[in-house]
């Protein structure tokens, strides 16, 4: 056996992973088919995981507000069994210095605490205190110990060793010796205890008076005299040997005292029951709060495999004790199971309903028709009800196995349904398995490494209270595996895997044990070992046996053969017993109905296992009774007073036995009957009458739907017609008749019972018919119609697979002749079915831009992806190709623009308003989310989220304008103002500063801040990246506010005028208008402040120039250079030719004072070509000598700024230019 290393001083390595299967969704259909499949594979790590497939996922039926439970609680270095020794055996000593008056105090040794339990077990295994002195090897102890060679630990080891354990082995070894003077010597030094100790001679002597020394026998002295404080008795402190000077000031005992208080067996260990009760959010609040603080994270960020080397360090350790809380074993019954039922209060959707009789809903895989367990009549909790169990970080379940030896299934939830579990995290459960065959091995580890628990409690590995090390385990040769249980996920254990493992946070699970026919011979054997142990059962495995064999008739043919068996070994068995009680004498017998006596009136009060076929009981032992094993362990009556409780007679046993074996065996010949004749076996022909008895056989008796039987159907519907064809030649209706019968399906029947191989068939049997004119015209109409056929599947498949694809004329045409043909023809029918989707794909294709519609990318990306199945050419998909890839381009280059590098939000996140203002930030910010929150509530929005956003993005008909998204817009404004006023409200008070927590590190604030100009909160420069080229005073946004570039606007038209010319929607492009007119939209704000508010504010303090602090309005007239009248004239005619460039000079420019009165300029033209304004919102009023326009051709006939809308000189000249707003009624039209 190899230990632990001292002081856990390995880092845990993680065993290998056990299989993990993906089934399909024909696998999943038959959960128990698709176990026996992989059993083989998996049962040779113990443990497997299953992951269902995607689709699969039931809703979440739990009852959370009823649901209240009291978790247990869980000490985590008690847990190990060899940190649990020795922390044991620190009690003990500390328990022996303390009934001496004395308090120990551990000692620390290379600034380590010394491990008195291992010092104390290296030195009994060198030979004692004595043996280690006189050859010294303290330095071999102290470098077993772990301690480097050298340092001379081992004299302080010795010295150490002598104060604090060599007294109490003394005390130990010296309790039982015959002798009359028992010495105990104790340390004369008091470095390491708080208390001065002191040494006693106890003298084993008859009653003395209780005043009187019981070392000397005299009574003088009296103050020197010590009195115990267990029993009273009195020594003189100078009859103690060494004596003591003075009398000790704490409690003190005698050594008879000592030895029955340290002498006490050792309570059994368990885990005891918190002191309150939890709801499933309370408990996952206090789960999540513990994690996040223990490691000082936030708790999704906490790595996986740290929890677990964290977990096996506490686990290992005496020095920390951690306490967490499980909820476990709480009972599905009462609070409802997490999978929905038929008869409980959640209401089901229709399309869930599936999952109600799902066989992987555990509520229903213990009662399947393949489970043994359907047979067990009561609901037993966990084994036939699903047990429930809720997690915390460390939590854990202790190495084990299931009851009878059983297989689990335990199902890992995450009920996203929940109003409560959607915003919480699961967090996975890793398990550690080991397989059945290694059980005695694994058992054999932990009773050698730790045989002190053992000693006391015999069945210690099935009261789930104990757990060892995996690398343990694995450095003594048990095989381990591991795995981590994620949210919808499925673990199965199977027969005789000891498992345990922890919780990596809070997390929900539901598990239920259930068996295979496979089971069987291995949960008798459990029986049996249990019956050593003196383990009760759960139930009665004989009873489970017996009300198998009531329902032989009925029985599936494979489980009665397992029945058979189990059924031949229990009668066996009982024959043997019932014969060895007759020899001993045992007469009265009487017949008794167990099942109507309670599980504890029923139970063999020797070895505790349930009795059922037979048991024992005597009128001096009333309510008692033994199994037939244990007679003589009943009471010292002779045996003709003992009494023979039966259930059955043998002569009982035997016809159920024999009516399982019939069921059994029935089926084995009527297989090999089957067999031989589809195989042709023997000479012996096979009459009607037997092919359609072993028919019906097979469905009177429920045998299974194998494909032998289907065969064995064929064959015998074959038979059949040969037999009338025979009868007609025998009545001399002779090949006219015969071949009439033969081939009168061929222009009366429906096309589709006339396929290929049924005229190949009727050919073949022409062939044998004798000549004749009928059978020839017949004959050869029938080839003719095979050929056409035949070549017509060949035609059909070719055009499928032709490449190119062939066009719907080609097709239809095909597809024409086809019709004539009264023949079922599979390929011409695919074919058919090929051009119905082809033409439908066209038809919605064509409707896509219907009336100068513009498609939707969602809409033509869903058309590429059907094209890929339509093995025909159709015309628009390359338009369509052509567009998508556009839009893809066109998307990228958005990204380009917009993204930060190695940005994690997307493109549509960037464009649209935020739905999550202020979630970014840490902890300390959850009041002013909540405040913001409760803004955010006054809006009548709906859109909590990006997906919301993109739906009503696609979905609204004013595209960018939307009302929706506009109202997002105001819900961001309202979040971010008042996460700024929270931000800038708690800088105020500078008293508390230094209690304050700002930055991403929540730490006061010190030395250099910054100050994000968008959210105000500040930050320490160390903790935060700034620009290098930063001026004092300039705007600055913090990580969390900065999610995007902010390009110029003259990059951004250029993107919205390309995707006009894409005429393609998508919710980046409606998301990029409405950002292009937010923009605009506070130019004019701010251009309306300067005007109105800074003008005037700034006209009282300088009488100077204020043009030049100025920034003039949006819609601001310019006055234009006058033109010649031929000027003039060239100016309209370029106009016509879609744009113009005229020479601006600004003269004098006129201010506005409002939007909506503009001043006019008196000086300005009459003519209403120098007033032009350009009609785009967001216009930006170019300036210089030249300025180029370009008139949209759309309806309205406006004229535009080129750089405004952003179009080049050239591409303006080439394509036309529709503007916004002559596209918004084809969003009408179009949605």
């Amino acid at each position: 056996i190899i230990p632990a290393t001292p002081g856990g001083l390995n880092e845990f390595i993680p065993p290998p992973e056990c299989p993990v299967f993906e089934p399909s969704w024909e696998e999943f259909a038959d959960p128990f088919a698709y176990i026996n499949k992989i059993r083989p594979i998996a049962e040779k790590t113990g443990i497997c995981k299953v992951r269902p497939p995607p689709e699969w996922q039931p809703p979440f039926a739990c009852d959370v507000d009823r649901l209240k439970f009291t978790p247990r609680i869980q000490r985590l270095n008690e847990l190990e069994a060899q940190t649990r020794v020795k922390l044991n055996f620190l009690d003990q000593i500390a328990k022996f210095w303390e009934f001496q008056g004395c308090t120990l105090k551990i000692p620390h040794v290379e600034r380590k605490i010394l491990d008195l339990y291992q010092l104390n077990k290296l030195v009994n295994e060198e030979g004692g205190f004595d043996a280690v002195c006189r050859e010294r090897r303290w330095t071999k102890i102290s470098v077993k110990m772990g301690f480097a060679p050298g340092k001379a630990i081992g004299s302080h080891l010795r010295a150490h060793y002598e104060r604090i354990l060599y007294p109490y082995n003394l005390f130990q070894n010296g309790g039982n010796q015959p002798v009359r003077r028992l010495c105990f010597l104790f340390p004369l030094e008091q470095q390491t205890l708080a208390l001065p100790c002191c040494s006693m001679l106890y003298i084993m002597s008859p009653q003395i008076d209780q005043y009187m020394c019981l070392v000397c026998g005299n009574g003088t002295a009296e103050d020197r005299l010590l009195l115990c404080d267990g029993c009273d008795d009195s020594y003189h402190i100078f009859c103690l040997m060494p004596p003591l000077h003075d009398v000790p000031k704490g409690d003190w005992r005698c050594p008879k005292c000592l030895a029955q208080e340290c002498g006490k067996p050792p309570v059994a260990f368990g885990f005891e029951q918190a002191g309150r009760s939890y709801t499933l959010q309370a408990f996952g609040d206090m789960a999540d709060s513990f994690k996040s603080d223990y490691f000082n994270m936030p708790v999704h960020m906490v790595p996986t495999e740290l929890v677990e080397k964290e977990f096996w360090r506490l686990v290992s350790t005496i020095e920390e004790d951690v306490t967490v809380e499980y909820g476990a074993d709480i009972a599905s019954k009462e609070f409802g199971s997490g999978f929905p039922l038929s008869n409980s209060h959640f209401e089901v959707t229709p399309e869930d309903e599936h999952y109600l009789s799902s066989g992987w809903n555990l509520n229903n895989m213990p009662v399947l028709e393949s489970s043994v367990l359907n047979h067990i009549t009561a609901d037993i909790c966990g084994m036939k009800l699903p047990w429930l169990y809720v997690g915390m970080c460390f939590s854990s379940f202790c190495w084990h196995i299931e009851d009878h030896w059983m297989m689990l299934m335990q199902k890992f939830d995450s009920y996203t349904t929940s109003n409560f579990f959607h915003k919480k995290c699961i967090f996975p459960k890793t398990w550690y398995g080991a397989p059945g065959y290694a059980a005695e091995h694994l058992e054999s580890v932990m009773k050698n490494l730790a045989p002190e628990l053992f000693e006391s409690q015999q069945d210690l590995l099935h009261q789930l209270v104990t757990i060892m090390n995996p690398n343990t385990l694995m450095n003594n040769g048990v095989p381990i595996y591991r795995t981590n249980q994620c949210a919808g996920e499925f673990v199965i254990t199977f027969p005789r895997a000891y498992h345990s493992g922890f919780n990596q946070g809070f997390n929900f699970a539901e598990a239920v044990n259930f068996c295979t026919m496979d089971w069987m011979p291995i949960g008798r054997k459990c029986v049996a070992h249990y019956r050593q142990l003196s383990r009760y059962c759960v139930f009665s495995h004989d009873e489970m046996v017996c009300n198998m064999a009531y329902k032989a008739d009925a029985m599936d043919v494979n489980l009665a053969s397992k029945v058979q068996k189990e059924m031949t070994v229990m009668v066996h068995e009982e024959e043997q017993l019932r014969e060895k009680i007759n020899k001993l004498g045992v007469v009265q017998s009487r017949q008794v109905d167990y099942e109507v006596l309670p599980d504890e009136e029923r139970q063999c009060s020797k070895c505790r296992t349930t009795c059922y076929l037979s048991g024992i009981t005597c009128a001096c032992s009333p309510g008692k009774m033994v199994c037939l094993y244990h007679t003589r362990d009943l009471c010292s009556c002779p045996p003709s007073n003992l009494t023979l409780h039966y259930k059955f007679t043998l002569e009982e046993l035997y016809p159920m036995m024999e009516s399982v074996k019939l069921r059994a065996e029935s089926y084995k010949e009527w297989l090999s009957s089957v067999q031989d004749i589809l195989e042709n076996k023997g000479n012996k022909k096979r009459g009607l009458e037997e092919l359609h008895s072993l028919v019906e056989q097979a469905e009177t008796k429920a045998f299974p739907q194998i494909s032998l039987l289907d065969q064995l159907r064929t064959v015998a519907s074959e038979a059949d017609k040969v037999a009338v064809m025979a009868q007609q030649l025998l009545n001399g209706k002779r090949q006219t008749r015969m071949w009439s019968c033969l081939t009168s399906q061929i222009p009366s029947s429906r096309p589709e019972s006339l396929c290929l191989d049924t005229m190949r068939r009727l050919i073949d049997q022409g062939v044998g018919l004798a000549p004749h004119s009928s059978v020839e015209r017949a004959m050869a109409r029938l080839q003719e119609l095979l050929t056409v056929s035949e070549q017509w599947e060949e035609r059909a498949l070719s055009h499928m697979e032709a490449r190119p694809h062939r066009n719907m004329e080609t097709l239809d045409a095909a597809l024409q002749e086809v019709e004539n043909i009264p023949a079922y023809l599979p390929n011409c029918l695919q074919l058919k079915d090929v051009v119905t989707k082809a033409k439908k794909w066209l038809h919605e294709a064509e409707a896509l831009q219907l009336g100068g519609r513009i498609p939707v990318l969602d809409s033509l990306s869903e058309l590429l992806l059907r094209a890929e199945g339509i093995p025909v050419m159709l015309e628009p998909l390359s338009r369509i190709e052509v567009l998508v890839s556009d839009v893809q381009t066109w998307k990228e280059s958005a990204a380009k623009t917009f993204l930060l590098k190695n940005s994690p939000f997307s493109l549509l996140e960037v464009l649209c308003p935020r739905c999550d203002v202020g979630t970014g930030h840490q902890k300390s910010r959850s009041k002013k989310a909540k405040e913001a929150t409760q803004i955010s509530k006054k809006s009548p929005t709906k859109l909590e989220s990006l997906s919301d956003v993109e739906r009503a993005l696609s979905e609204s008909k004013d595209s960018a304008s939307a009302v929706s998204v506009n109202a997002v817009r105001q819900r961001e404004m309202d979040i971010l103002l008042a996460l700024r006023a929270s931000n800038e409200s708690k800088l105020v008070p500078a008293e508390h500063c230094c209690a304050l927590g700002v930055c991403v590190c929540q730490k006061a604030p010190s030395g250099a801040m910054m100050q994000c100009e968008l959210c105000r909160e500040v930050f320490h420069c160390g903790c935060v990246t700034t620009p290098v080229n930063l001026e004092y005073g300039q705007a600055w946004l913090c990580p969390l506010c900065q999610w995007s570039r902010k390009p110029p606007l003259d990059k951004v038209l250029p993107l919205l005028a390309s995707l006009q010319r894409i005429r393609v929607r998508l919710p980046e492009g409606d998301a990029l208008r409405f950002l292009i007119e937010r923009t605009v939209r506070w130019q004019h704000r701010v251009q309306q402040a300067c005007t109105e508010g800074v003008l005037k504010k700034v006209s009282k303090m300088v009488s100077g120039n204020i043009k030049s602090i100025l920034i003039p309005s949006k819609r601001t007239k310019r006055r234009k250079e006058s033109f010649d009248s031929q000027q003039s004239e060239k100016a309209k005619k370029i106009r016509k030719n879609k744009f113009k460039k005229s020479k601006e000079k600004c003269e004098d420019t006129t201010w506005a004072c409002s939007p909506t009165h503009p001043v006019s300029d008196p000086t300005a033209s009459d003519s209403e070509e120098d007033y032009s304004l350009c009609a785009a919102p967001w216009c930006r009023e170019p300036e210089g000598d030249e300025v180029n326009w370009v008139q949209c051709d759309g309806s309205c006939n406006q004229w535009f700024h080129q750089v405004c809308v952003g179009l080049s000189a050239e591409r303006a000249e080439k394509d036309d230019y529709i503007c916004i707003s002559c596209t918004q009624p084809d969003y009408d039209r179009g949605e």
